[in-house]
């Protein structure tokens, strides 16, 4: 416990001691992930689910840290987040990407099997959910693909489709997606920050 106390804390003087730094990122990555078309596997001892499709998401995670009215309201709605890019990651960094191992279909246009990145064009009467083809910068110095939302081009779009605006439970600290109701049929991808929560349809492919 010692050892501990003196990891953490750093004594001044008056005795007070201050909580020492980490080298987090201020957005740090986030993961969201389903799988569909497996079974269970109850043969053997212990129940094992086989052959499922991976669908994943790969995002920064923003945090609130006390800030309020995030979307803006109005002529200034999404302008912040935007930060003169022409549509919102949804994110933080890197592109916000979506790998899926099955086809889907998303606002009634066919999502091939492979890797996307997504975005949001935000308005103040609603929200559309992007799956573009443009590839994922791993870091801002690469020539190709996007890193963030700067140079997104609606040419590569590959769907679009409307979202659902809902309410979180509580007010959400670090902006989080994930995926609900997910069947063999479908499911619904979902984004939640502050006091908005943002939902999409989707249908696997056949």
């Amino acid at each position: 416990m010692r050892h501990l106390v003196l990891a953490l804390c750093v004594i001044g003087s008056t005795g007070s001691f201050a909580v020492a730094q980490t080298n987090r990122p201020l957005s740090p990555r986030g993961q969201a992930a389903a799988q569909v078309g497996g079974v269970w596997d109850t043969s053997g001892q212990f129940p094992t689910y086989r052959d499922g499709k991976w669908l994943e998401i790969d995002y920064g995670r923003p945090i609130r840290r006390g800030r309020t009215n995030l979307f803006g309201r109005g002529a200034d709605y999404g302008t912040a987040l935007l930060a003169d890019t022409p549509i919102w990651r949804a994110g933080a960094n890197k592109s916000t990407t979506l790998t899926t191992e099955v086809p889907l279909i998303v606002g009634g246009t066919r999502v091939e099997a492979g890797e996307y990145t997504l975005f949001i064009d935000l308005a103040e009467a609603g929200w559309t959910f992007v799956v573009s083809s443009f590839a994922a910068k791993a870091n801002p110095q690469e020539e190709q693909g996007l890193w963030g939302s700067d140079g997104y081009e609606t040419s590569k779009d590959v769907a679009r489709a409307p979202m659902v605006f809902g309410k979180p439970p509580a007010r959400v600290e670090q902006l989080t997606w994930f995926f609900a109701d997910v069947s063999d049929e479908g499911g619904t991808i979902v984004v939640m920050w502050d006091d908005t929560l943002a939902s999409v349809p989707f249908t696997v492919a056949r």
